[in-house]
């Protein structure tokens, strides 16, 4: 089905990730997910809030956009890496399937068809990136199914169309599963049509790293702020709902960095940003006390 219908068209160049995004693998995840890629199969990725899971994603456009490569017009130029476009929608429970797909829109030249990210990702062939798509309505996830098997089309009601999706186009969603009840998870029809990748908090090691080159801290800080998130993960066997994020960590070796005494950095970038509970914040300050004396 076709239509003569002029469409807006926003370009692929704003969602380029064009500089290297920072990344450390915890296993393998990047060979994995190029994987899937190479096959045109959708995945999903599942973990905690801030264990990396929107900043892999950004890593992978990148890195596959390096790996594949525009041909040379003159004969002795070397070839061009090709930009992967990245289209990342933040999913939550008043988002629709026009939302994603389009929409008419009025404007002084009267009624215009807009694109929506969906569309665009799948005409420009890109990546779609819907986080935490649990939190989206019911009938905006039955839309992506025919867009996870052979079929690969979107098919967009307002203007009887079915598109085809273009070959670089790859569908990925994340949920995080602390979060999940019995109203807001996968159907089972949805979660079987993706490849699954389980982020969880790297070790010390990792994390160290990463809070360094993130927030700029000096090595031995550092250090400290994630041995401080290892031990305040052990409390969520305590009452604590969600262990503190390398997110967190960042923020307060952000805060370290320009001057603020580490304590006072734990407690307002780590304590007091993930429980309002005083006897649990109690316990997380006695946890900051005994790591940074």
């Amino acid at each position: 089905m076709t239509t003569k219908q002029e469409y807006r068209e926003i370009p692929v160049e704003e969602y380029v990730v064009e500089n290297e995004p920072f990344y450390v693998s915890t296993s393998d995840e990047i060979e994995v997910f190029e994987a899937a890629y190479r096959q045109r199969v959708p995945v999903l990725l599942k973990g905690p809030t801030g264990t990396g899971k929107t900043r892999f994603v950004e890593y992978m456009s990148w890195k596959l956009g390096q790996n594949m490569s525009k041909p040379s017009k003159t004969k002795g130029e070397k070839a061009s890496a090709v930009h992967l476009p990245l289209v990342t929608v933040a999913c939550h429970e008043d988002l629709t399937a026009s939302d994603l797909v389009g929409r008419y829109l009025l404007d002084s030249n009267g009624t215009r068809w807009i694109d929506g990210p969906l569309t665009r990702a799948v005409k420009a062939g890109g990546i779609c990136y819907l986080d935490e798509v649990v939190e989206a309505r019911k009938d905006t996830t039955v839309i992506i199914h025919p867009l996870t098997d052979h079929r690969r089309t979107l098919t967009i009601d307002k203007l009887g169309e079915v598109i085809e999706a273009s070959d670089g186009f790859l569908l990925v969603v994340s949920y995080n599963p602390g979060y999940q009840n019995a109203m807001k998870d996968l159907k089972h029809s949805t979660r079987q049509r993706f490849v699954a990748l389980e982020f969880d908090f790297p070790d010390e090691e990792r994390e160290t790293q990463i809070i360094a080159h993130e927030s700029g801290v000096d090595e031995n800080n550092a250090e400290l702020l994630a041995r401080l998130g290892s031990k305040i993960r052990n409390l969520r066997e305590h009452g604590l709902e969600e262990g503190a994020s390398t997110r967190v960590l960042i923020y307060a070796g952000r805060l370290i960095k320009e001057g603020i005494s580490a304590r006072r950095a734990c407690q307002v970038g780590v304590t007091w940003g993930i429980t309002d509970d005083p006897q649990i914040q109690r316990s997380i300050d006695e946890v900051v006390t005994s790591i940074f004396p």
